[in-house]
């Protein structure tokens, strides 16, 4: 056949593109196939110890023993259809999870969960957590991801912020021999500028440089608490500039929802994670963000699951207390359950958990989530597959492409955290060396090479 164009006249074009398309991809090399933890338990650095997540574990165990006791308990509270297997997958899964691994990542705050304390105070607590995770790191005792969130790079606290962070990684270091535990981050809250992202990565490689790590050994998050955070003074997107001045060490971008509202003169009645606001920011970080491998975590639920009454020592609570404690939990927990629920349903796969009651309901929730949309994802994924990718109809869904890491995503995540199985999984189509390549293209390449 004909043609006009030749390689030689194509050349200079394709090189340009080549360069172009290459320098897009490295910006935004597409969902990083890192495990995400679904939450991340915050708790003052005062009170960490090596046993801090298992001892989480057994609140949080006897929290849904008491107020969760069985599958029917379970779907009144999150609404859930009472008939049928969903409720009672749902909760036996739930309780193997928090027999297994209840925290799946725990940050040791010297920031608001701890707040303001002497020199000398901090000081200690410093040293003494780092002492306590190296312990937790020689025993085994360590939940998969941890992390110590600071004070923020204001100038007021600069200062102390850059203190505790090399006394504890100092210590750290020196009582493991050089190891950082694994998935280790450093998070920065209430980052308004992008030097104060340049600052945090020019201490650590300070740090690292003394302590004998490799360069960009320690990662970071971000905290998104500010309009500051997402756009500059000129009315730019700021998130990638910050995530940029990391040079590489940012792994997730966490959203400080009350911060954020008040920073946006919302009162105090209305700072919760369905305020329109709310919604803006979390889609501004997306948008930001999609395709760069960075993570994103959604913010707190702040009514705690816990009761009005507790019990005078040798005696108990009367029939009606224990009712009102009973439903004040469950009020807390349909909340939150509502919180994650959303969060799921727009992209964000992680969030905050202030109490360890909080654990199971988040959960329950994200495992009914899960399983909800397995029948669908099974059917679409198998129909995409048997088709070695070609585009395709089921029923009235069109899956192209673009739809298979999408598919694969769902069962990945799915796995992680204990809402589905490998079984699940393989019903699907997928075999199992197939499921951890992590990588639709991978799969698909594989399978036409077969």
């Amino acid at each position: 056949m004909k043609t006009t164009l030749t390689a030689q006249s194509l050349s200079a074009t394709r090189a340009a593109l080549k360069e172009a398309n290459t320098a897009f991809n490295h910006l935004y090399p597409g969902e990083s196939a890192r495990r995400q933890p679904i939450h991340s338990v915050y708790g003052g650095a005062h009170l960490f110890k090596a046993e801090t997540a298992s001892k989480l574990a057994e609140v949080a165990l006897r929290s849904w023993e008491e107020h969760a006791p069985d599958a029917r308990t379970l779907a009144r509270v999150l609404g859930l259809a009472e008939e049928g297997a969903l409720a009672e997958t749902v909760h036996a899964r739930v309780v193997s999870k928090l027999r297994r691994e209840a925290v799946e990542d725990y940050r040791i705050d010297f920031e608001d969960g701890y707040g303001h304390r002497s020199d000398a105070e901090e000081d200690g607590h410093a040293v003494a957590a780092a002492e306590e995770l190296a312990r937790g790191l020689e025993q085994g005792s360590l939940p998969p991801f941890i992390g110590i969130r600071i004070k923020s790079f204001s100038d007021e606290l600069f200062a102390r912020a850059v203190r505790t962070l090399d006394l504890f990684l100092s210590s750290l270091i020196e009582k493991t021999g050089g190891r950082l535990p694994p998935h280790f981050v450093v998070t920065l809250p209430k980052v308004t500028l992008r030097e104060q992202v340049v600052a945090l990565d020019s201490v650590l490689g300070g740090l690292e440089a003394g302590l004998g790590l490799a360069r960009g050994a320690v990662k970071v998050e971000l905290m998104v608490e500010t309009p500051q955070a997402l756009f500059d003074p000129e009315g730019r997107l700021a998130l990638p500039r910050l995530v940029a001045a990391a040079q590489g060490r940012c792994t997730g971008a966490h959203f400080g929802a009350y911060d954020y509202t008040a920073a946006c003169g919302i009162t105090a009645a209305h700072q919760h994670l369905f305020h329109p606001s709310c919604d803006f920011a979390r889609h501004v970080m997306q948008v930001s963000l999609a395709g760069t491998g960075v993570h994103l975590s959604d913010g707190a639920t702040t009514a705690m699951p816990v009761g009005p009454h507790k019990a005078p020592k040798g005696s108990s609570l009367t029939p009606a207390q224990q009712e009102e404690n009973r439903a004040a939990v469950h009020r807390a927990w349909r909340l939150h359950a509502d919180n994650v629920r959303q969060a799921l349903t727009n992209g964000f796969y992680q969030g905050w958990d202030l109490h360890p009651a909080q654990v199971p309901v988040r959960y329950a929730a994200v495992y009914a989530f899960f399983l909800e949309g397995l029948d669908a994802a099974s059917r679409r994924l198998k129909a995409f597959m048997d088709k070695a990718a070609q585009a395709t109809r089921l029923g009235d869904v069109f899956d192209d492409a673009a739809t298979g890491q999408g598919l694969i995503n769902f069962f990945l995540r799915g796995i992680a955290c204990g809402a589905l199985t490998e079984d699940e999984a393989r019903a699907a189509g997928l075999t199992l060396d197939e499921l951890r390549t992590r990588s639709f293209l991978e799969i698909l390449q594989g399978r036409r090479a077969s």
